[in-house]
């Protein structure tokens, strides 16, 4: 694992990042809302993510994935709507895994062109890219026509005939053709097509990508994927047939090989405990005897497994999901008994020796906006949360394009409904986030002067990780049982310190919505290790604030923002 930095990764749907257009009619079409271009992610947009201190940018989306946008013309056959979720469609069902999307393509014949001319563009202006492997399924009109020479489609060699087979790439239920689930009406009434018919010849029916081994998902599976076989005999105990290996395991290989070979940094693996542990302990070490440097992000939510993903299966880093997303979100929105001992027990008890492999994020594509009413309603709320989430430990920070200015995704845009979620299957414009693009020229003149102070936050808070040693790389100390008696502590301050032998930054949030006083104590035991005595300084690294002591022993009396928090550096 490369420890010699700490990511800061910006992650964006170029779909959605360079549409300027406004309308935002629900199940509008690519022609009536707009979408964003590769070619819209400019020198001067890379330059000010650049600027707001990320290191990476996950472009996500940008493989061919199916859609209900016609793109005949260009010689790509047309998907049935029957199972495609949204006019846009989704990112996560991949129908051409070594293709890119023809939406994000001005020269729809130059798309993969196109978006090694933005890999380039990316790394001139001192940013790396990550993009996405979806691994456990892909679109059910999947079909690659722009494969390499050689390559064996997914499926291609099947025995359709039998339900599980560790050579076959799919799934079977023999003598059954797939059902779409009743009461999907792709793209709204708006939508005309004369694929739109209720039915979608696939006989006999593949297995759906949420594991649902039947020819009749609901509506609610993720009926418009196809589960991909590893080897692992689901109906009969999950048992794993991995000698010899599978032929999806090259295959896979193969694709990761393609991407690596046209600059790609790394990939952000979905869904990673949907395949089996054995193939990533295989493939990632595989791709690394050519390829080093490339980094593997798995999205992950079961604790339990963790250490087996990040060492047997080889991740570099991993979701901290479900650990220290869930409790900062409750403790921003202040949810009845919501405490910050729910952070100390998430870095305790299930990320205590792997701190340094968690991915940590506020927002993502899956998750609500914090400005919307289903999480927060006020950007400013996220405050503590993000210095907690930002300078905890030395894994990655991820930041949702339009966090950074509050956007609060509101309203629904066609099949994504109103819950607080940009959709990810619709075409439709970011309000919020296009008063910072300005019809593409990056300059934020459009933003409120709460949204430009907002931003202002996010750069220095970000800007202060990447350039302090001690919150990129330094130890942890959490001082919450030192302080737990002190005279105005309660359950919504997280107090700890980042230090190095150079430098020591003690961090103090205060997730409470009205202003704390605190004297804040370090123990006799981190005194002596770091040989602290007499007289202090602090200057706040995010404000220029400063505080002071006579005596360290005695602690440092501070004032917290509501909703606020401290980088003292002393």
């Amino acid at each position: 694992m490369n420890t010699d930095h700490k990511l800061i990764i910006y992650q964006l749907l170029p779909r959605l990042f360079g549409n300027s257009q406004t309308l935002n009619r629900p199940n509008g079409s690519i022609v009536e809302n707009g979408v964003g271009k590769l070619n819209d992610i400019t020198d001067s947009a890379l330059q000010q993510i650049k600027g707001m201190g990320f290191t990476h940018v996950w472009y996500t989306g940008v493989i061919e994935h199916a859609t209900m946008t016609d793109h005949t013309a260009f010689g790509i056959a047309n998907d049935d709507p029957d199972i495609v979720k949204g006019r846009a469609g989704s990112p996560y069902a991949i129908k051409d895994y070594y293709d890119i999307a023809p939406d994000l393509a001005v020269d729809v014949k130059n798309r993969i062109g196109e978006y090694e001319a933005l890999i380039t563009r990316t790394h001139n202006n001192g940013l790396k890219v990550l993009m996405d492997l979806v691994p456990n399924h892909v679109a059910r009109t999947y079909g690659s026509d722009v494969k390499p020479e050689g390559v064996r489609d997914f499926g291609q060699d099947d025995d359709q005939t039998k339900a599980f087979d560790a050579r076959n790439d799919f799934y079977y239920i023999p003598g059954q053709p797939f059902v779409v689930p009743a009461g999907y009406n792709p793209g709204g009434d708006e939508f005309a097509s004369e694929l739109k018919d209720g039915h979608f010849n696939e006989n006999p029916a593949k297995a759906t990508g949420n594991d649902v081994f039947s020819a009749t998902p609901s509506i609610n599976d993720w009926f418009e994927t196809m589960k991909l076989n590893y080897g692992v005999d689901y109906l009969n105990g999950r048992w794993g047939h991995f000698d010899p290996i599978p032929p999806l395991w090259n295959k896979l290989y193969d694709i990761l090989i393609y991407w690596s070979q046209k600059g790609i940094d790394g990939f952000r693996c979905d869904m990673v405990e949907m395949v089996p542990i054995e193939f990533w302990g295989w493939v990632i070490p595989k791709l690394k005897e050519t390829y080093p440097n490339v980094i593997f992000i798995g999205e992950a939510y079961d604790k339990s497994k963790y250490n087996d993903y990040i060492f047997r299966g080889g991740f570099d880093y991993l979701y901290d999901k479900v650990g220290l997303y869930d409790a900062v979100k409750r403790l921003t929105r202040n949810d009845y008994g919501a405490s910050t001992w729910e952070i100390n027990n998430v870095w305790n008890h299930h990320t205590h020796d792997i701190d340094r492999y968690m991915l940590r994020f506020m927002e993502n594509h899956d998750e609500q906006r914090i400005a919307s009413e289903y999480f927060a309603g006020n950007p400013w709320l996220a405050v503590p949360g993000m210095i907690v989430t930002a300078t905890m430990n030395t894994g990655p920070v991820m930041i949702y394009f339009g966090q950074e200015v509050g956007e609060p995704a509101l309203g629904e845009q066609g099949f994504s409904g109103n819950d607080g979620r940009t959709s990810i299957f619709d075409y439709c414009g970011i309000p919020e986030h296009q008063k910072w693009l300005n019809n593409g020229t990056y300059d934020g003149i459009q933003l409120s002067a709460a949204q430009k102070n907002l931003r202002a936050f996010y750069q220095k808070l970000l800007n202060t990780v990447r350039k302090n040693e001690a919150l990129k790389g330094g130890a942890f100390y959490e001082l919450m049982m030192a302080n737990e008696h002190q005279p105005g502590f309660d359950q919504l301050l997280y107090i700890y310190l980042r230090y190095t032998d150079q430098q020591r930054i003690l961090v103090i949030t205060n997730f409470n919505r009205s202003e704390r006083a605190l004297v804040v104590k370090l123990p006799n035991d981190l005194l002596t290790k770091l040989n602290l005595t007499g007289q202090k300084e602090f200057t706040d690294l995010l404000s220029d604030v400063k505080f002071s002591t006579d005596n360290i022993n005695n602690g440092v009396s501070v004032v917290l923002p509501a909703s606020g928090g401290l980088l003292l550096e002393f």
